[in-house]
């Protein structure tokens, strides 16, 4: 009797790894990259690899975030466009002749103002995230249009780079994409504040019972995620050496996509930061194998449009299991 229950839990504890999502996204990357690596021997490069992932860091560095806003049930798909307005306002400001670093703070504050601006209308007028979010997403690029025309505006040359810059052999966006992945995992994990997110997103009324301020919560969360946008936004301005209004334009489907990749539920209370880390690899996998094999970017989109539904389907069905 002793003998069978070490047994029992050593079934237990590989049939709950078993039903992870991030198990599956896990799966998911080595796959992609075998199949990547037969279309292309490049895929075995580990700089390759490194070098293409910094094409969409800003994105998964946003991604990141957006995670915590979904696990505490919210959503915000204005991220993209917030990425390229304050883009915009930095480029604006730094070509009118300010200092870079009153430009960069100007951009930065756009960011804050941002993500404020979305959680008084979701925290404080009791309006859907997904509906308000959707407004601001065309507000924010509207805007951006405005104020950069369809011109480009250029950055000064010294400040071009940043994707070539490494640390230890590794470039600097993906280094501060890994060093976030890492802060917010401990945050959101091993924290009391990361156990209050989750509670708020599985239940927001237990959770106002429970004494947890949840909408102090969910409007940190939005202007975190504004903030970081901003930021991700001049980086896309370093590596691109110019600005445009279309400035990660649909990279709104890419966020969800990382998040819900990585076993993020879309209704709240659960995901994990480890998740949306592994699909951001998955995803630089699967985009650049398909760009590799020549794939048009329409068939692309189609793709990843599909990757998002089969995504929800397997994440709401291992949930699903899980409960049983």
């Amino acid at each position: 009797m002793t003998n069978q229950i070490p047994s029992l839990y050593h079934k237990k504890s590989w049939r709950s790894l078993f039903n992870r999502p991030e198990t599956m996204t896990f799966t998911l990357l080595i796959l992609a990259l075998v199949g990547a690596s037969l279309l292309s021997e490049y895929f075995l490069d580990v700089n390759y690899i490194l070098r293409s992932f910094t094409l969409t860091a800003e994105l998964s560095i946003a991604a990141l975030v957006l995670t915590m806003v979904i696990i505490s049930g919210e959503i915000d798909l204005s991220a993209a466009a917030n990425i390229a307005l304050s883009a915009c306002i930095f480029a604006y400001v730094q070509a009118s002749g300010a200092p870079m670093t009153l430009a960069i703070l100007t951009g930065l504050f756009a960011g804050l103002v941002m993500g404020s601006l979305n959680a008084i209308l979701v925290i404080v007028y009791q309006l859907p995230s997904i509906i308000v979010t959707i407004g601001t997403l065309i507000f924010y690029r509207g805007l951006a249009q405005v104020i950069a025309g369809d011109k480009s505006i250029r950055v000064p040359e010294w400040f071009i780079g940043v994707n070539t810059k490494m640390v230890l052999g590794v470039p600097f966006p993906v280094v501060i994409f890994t060093a976030t992945a890492i802060i917010l995992g401990l945050v959101l994990g091993t924290t009391i504040y990361g156990r209050q997110i989750y509670q708020v997103g599985t239940n927001n009324t237990a959770a106002l019972h429970a004494g947890i301020k949840s909408n102090r919560i969910k409007f940190g969360l939005f202007v975190l995620l504004g903030v970081v946008s901003s930021a991700c936004g001049i980086m896309a301005a370093s590596r691109l050496g110019s600005v445009r209004y279309d400035l990660a334009l649909g990279g709104e489907l890419q966020m969800v996509l990382m998040a819900m990749l990585g076993g993020t539920y879309i209704f709240g209370g659960r995901g994990t930061i480890l998740g949306t880390f592994l699909a951001a690899w998955l995803l630089v996998i699967v985009s650049t194998g398909m760009t590799v094999a020549n794939l048009l970017p329409a068939i692309q989109l189609t793709v990843l449009g599909l990757l998002l539904i089969v995504a929800i389907i397997a994440t709401n069905f291992i949930y699903s299991r899980a409960r049983r």
